[in-house]
């Protein structure tokens, strides 16, 4: 699964795992489809996924990293050596990094609904030989963990040794803990909440009725003509102000010019901020599918763990016997801390084993990604605390093959 040689774009560096595969496993074949939680049935299901480092003799090394809302299955390393980027968390995945591939095996697969290899909207739907487009069915953050079961089943893992993720990722780990608690030994939600909050819900909305107005979005049937670029792209822009701090764009941009040094007093682009907005809206119509945005903000907004159990502490009380560790970040004005708070609340109402930590960041929602510091040092240590509470077959010096 890994190389070492080569050297461009930081490929070849010490620390990093080299070229990785994606890999895809299909389930759910008919008769035998999901069933999701609103009734439907969805199959046959094809999941991406990547996996770094090595299984132990029992498997019990295995980790799932779960992405946030425009994430994917390539977490780490490269697929060629001329990539201009490595995965979306490279930094912490690979030798004595955060999750340490000389210890553990990694797994990072891309949800259902996604576009990125798993089925979502873009996929073919078999009975019409089409993509989906808006006749995929409405799917939750519990339907993308039950897939993710579903792949931890063939990967031949009895029992997680964690998931963690952060933001979208963090909720599917808090939804790993209630739906799946007989297979994890513990779940780390970074920048999370337990619920969407009506702000985010909000938020989420003004993305959709961006794309919704695009003139080439056709009702989600867009796929042998234009493309709703324009709505993606302004969704994109809307969504990158809410991953950042006021703090963070001060320092990142101010009120500097983009190529110019005084105002034009026209509606061009001028100060570095929107051209940056810019630049992310248009990259990120080459990656991504507008259906899929629709779909997984959607599937945030339906997320409410209490939902149906009276509180959320009765919700996690199927999950009491698990150890967590909860991060927020004091910028995080998306998933602010309270939010965090009111899940280690909770868990401790039902006797759980919950360390948090509120980590003083300027990064905002997106310290997440770009803390691995102070990430690495309090991930590793609950790790290390995991393994040797349960006695695990984990080496302590790196595993060779």
């Amino acid at each position: 699964m890994t190389t070492d040689s080569g050297s461009s774009n930081g490929f070849g560096e010490p620390g990093t795992i080299g070229l990785v595969e994606t890999q895809y496993f299909t389930f759910a074949e008919p008769p035998n489809e999901m069933i999701l939680e609103n009734g439907e049935r969805l199959g046959p299901i094809t999941l991406a996924y990547e996996t770094y480092g090595r299984p132990n003799a029992d498997r019990s090394n295995a980790i799932l990293i779960l992405h946030a809302l425009s994430g994917d299955a390539h977490a780490a390393g490269y697929h060629t050596p001329q990539d201009r980027k490595p995965g979306w968390w490279h930094d912490t995945i690979g030798p004595g990094r955060m999750f340490d591939t000389d210890r553990y095996w990694i797994i990072c697969s891309n949800v259902i609904g996604g576009c990125k290899g798993s089925t979502g909207p873009s996929s073919i739907d078999p009975r019409t030989g089409k993509p989906y487009g808006l006749r995929f069915p409405v799917v939750t953050i519990a339907d993308m963990v039950n897939a993710q079961r579903h792949l931890i089943d063939h990967l031949g893992i009895d029992r997680l040794l964690t998931v963690v993720g952060g933001s979208m990722g963090g909720m599917q780990a808090l939804q790993w803990a209630i739906s799946y608690p007989d297979r994890l030994r513990s779940c780390i939600p970074l920048a999370a909440t337990a619920r969407l909050s009506p702000q985010s819900i909000a938020l989420n909305e003004v993305g959709r009725q961006a794309i919704y107005r695009d003139p080439d979005w056709n009702h989600g049937d867009y796929y042998d003509g234009p493309r709703p670029n324009r709505g993606l792209a302004l969704a994109r822009m809307i969504g990158h102000i809410t991953y950042l701090s006021d703090k963070s764009m001060h320092r990142k941009f101010g009120r500097r010019l983009q190529n110019r040094e005084k105002y034009g007093y026209d509606f061009s682009v001028e100060f570095q901020v929107e051209s940056y907005l810019q630049y992310h809206g248009e990259n990120f119509i080459r990656r991504f599918d507008a259906n899929s945005y629709l779909y997984l903000t959607k599937a945030m907004d339906y997320f409410d763990l209490s939902n149906g159990h009276g509180s959320l502490a009765k919700a996690f009380l199927p999950a009491v016997g698990l150890r967590f560790l909860v991060v927020s970040f004091t910028s995080d004005w998306l998933f602010p801390p309270y939010q965090s708070r009111e899940i280690v609340s909770a868990l401790k109402a039902v006797g759980a084993d919950v360390t948090y930590c509120n980590v003083d960041s300027d990064y905002g929602h997106d310290a997440f990604l770009l803390e691995v510091d102070t990430l690495t040092e309090l991930v590793g240590d609950f790790l290390a605390r995991i393994c040797r509470e349960d006695g695990l077959d984990i080496p302590v010096e790196p595993i060779r093959v």
